[in-house]
């Protein structure tokens, strides 16, 4: 099972950026679609976006679009989340998750089977 842990998270104003990074411990990171999601206080867990296990497709909520970048770098077994033009809806704990190709391939964004830890994210307004 593939461990997952994030860092990046933190307390930024309305407008600003962040960068979140997940780390993998297994090494055939290349094998798993990367995934993130959030969840606000009192709401439940939202998929964020994804990328394929080359890099080569990603995938995101409406709601992140042209605002969020998903990015992997499978040499270091990182996945990364670029976050700009942040809004206080934004504002959630983050999660990393992990699918297997196959799982992915079959069940698409209920695949994902291994999370991080979560990092809070706040936007100030």
């Amino acid at each position: 099972q593939v461990q997952l842990v994030e860092s990046g998270g933190g307390l930024v104003q309305a407008g600003g950026s962040l960068r979140l990074s997940c780390a993998a411990s297994r090494r055939i990171f290349s094998d798993y679609v990367m995934g993130w999601f959030r969840q606000a206080p009192g709401k439940e867990r939202d998929f964020v976006a994804a990328i394929s296990w080359s890099g080569g497709t990603a995938y995101y909520a409406d709601s992140v679009k042209g605002r969020f970048t998903i990015s992997r770098d499978n040499a270091k077994n990182t996945a990364y989340l670029q976050m700009i033009s942040l809004k206080p809806e934004d504002t959630a704990v983050y999660y990393c998750a992990a699918a297997a190709k196959g799982s992915w391939q079959m069940a698409g964004r209920n695949a994902f089977d291994a999370w991080g830890q979560g990092t809070l994210v706040t936007v100030s307004s």
